[in-house]
């Protein structure tokens, strides 16, 4: 095929029949045996599904794209020359490197699913652009940052900070960021890495980073993730943004220490084993919350975004969450439980809440964990409409 990527790995391409061939296979081999097997069975036949539909709508959206006069069936040169399936499976080969990509530039997944979407009918709309033996996963960011760059115009979100409480209420120090749309990533979205990848110094998708990046103007941001993340050479990134090699390196120039500046430091970031996730949730489950203070640190953060509420300090989180815990307090919601997630590359526990007079257990919020010098120094607690995305059902 003219479109394989020359970068991609080797049996990575997607194709219609391919995907067919594997959910056929899946289905056959399922059997009413041990549960965990068949259930293991029948999540691996639905992700097969899941990445069929992709492909199959792709190809819908194309060809009604045709339909309506935007396009002519097989334009471009012969060799570029591919029908609807074939496209729609060649671009889901690449959606969850241009998912990422989508996400960093706007921090929302919701945006970056939907851009994901708008970059595959703006490339069936541009295939006779691509040129034959150049990297499909590059022509396809080159693609996904301008649709990235429309919708951020369109926008114009500015962070900002979150509005001073009383002391005695939130703690101690000054109001965080607050950027209202933020939202988390889940971990089995991310592209798989492969030898020879680039690894860039922001290539991390921790919430702080995040949230710096949504501080820097959208061409300072795109310059940066492009060039300082996903490895593009100087005169790719000018390309890409339709700039020079200067007005780009003086771009870089700016973000970089910008960036730098907004980040949080002073302590070493750890990876969080399963083991403090574990105690993560039984302390959360427990009545009474001073369990969950033994691993919080002193001067934790917690917020809610979108909400306004924040609470910073060890002292000032577990004053805020005690009520919620005490079935006499006037506050208290009902019985708790968590399942383990991950997120950004942190661990996350999903939050659900059994009403009192109720027997289910309904997605309330996945809580994100940020861990330093083998503490919570961050929780970031997201509302529950992303659980389907990270695998977590919406009742128990």
């Amino acid at each position: 095929m003219a479109w394989t990527d020359a970068g991609s790995r080797p049996g990575g391409e997607v194709t219609v029949e391919g995907l067919i061939d594997d959910i056929g296979r899946g289905a056959a081999e399922l059997t009413p045996g041990e549960p965990a097997a068949l259930y293991a069975g029948v999540a691996e036949l639905t992700a097969s599904v899941d990445r069929l539909r992709r492909v199959a709508r792709t190809a819908r959206d194309a060809a009604a794209d045709d339909n309506q006069g935007y396009g002519e069936p097989d334009a471009g040169p012969p060799e570029l020359a591919l029908p609807e399936a074939a496209f729609a499976a060649l671009t889901e080969t690449h959606r969850r490197a241009v998912l990422v990509l989508c996400y960093r530039m706007t921090g929302s997944y919701d945006d970056a699913e939907d851009l994901v979407r708008e970059t595959f009918l703006r490339a069936w709309r541009a295939r006779d652009t691509f040129r034959a033996g150049a990297s499909v996963r590059t022509w396809l960011y080159r693609i996904a940052t301008n649709a990235c760059l429309d919708l951020l115009r369109r926008t114009a979100r500015r962070p900002h900070d979150y509005e001073p409480l009383p002391a005695a209420v939130r703690g101690g120090g000054v109001p965080p960021a607050r950027v209202t749309w933020l939202q988390p990533y889940p971990d089995d979205e991310l592209p798989r890495a492969a030898a020879g990848d680039p690894v860039g110094p922001y290539s991390s998708l921790e919430l702080p980073l995040l949230v710096a990046l949504q501080h820097l103007p959208p061409r300072q941001r795109a310059a940066l993730i492009l060039r300082d993340v996903l490895g593009l050479s100087l005169g790719e990134t000018a390309e890409t943004l339709d700039l020079t090699p200067v007005s780009v390196d003086s771009a870089l120039q700016r973000a970089r220490p910008a960036l730098r500046d907004l980040l949080p430091g002073g302590r070493t970031q750890e990876p969080a084993g399963a083991g403090l996730l574990t105690r993560y949730i039984a302390a959360a489950e427990a009545p009474d919350p001073a369990a969950l203070g033994a691993l919080l640190a002193d001067d934790v953060l917690l917020t809610a975004p979108p909400n306004p509420s924040w609470r910073r300090g060890r002292n000032a989180v577990l004053a805020f969450l005690r009520p919620s815990r005490d079935p006499a307090s006037a506050a208290f919601p009902g019985h708790f439980r968590q399942l383990p997630a991950r997120a950004n590359g942190q661990p996350a526990a999903g939050s659900y809440l059994r009403r009192p007079g109720t027997n289910v257990h309904r997605a309330q919020s996945l809580d994100v964990l940020r861990v330093e010098d083998g503490r919570i120094v961050e929780i970031t607690s997201f509302e529950p409409h992303l659980f389907p995305a990270f695998g977590l059902p919406l009742r128990l």
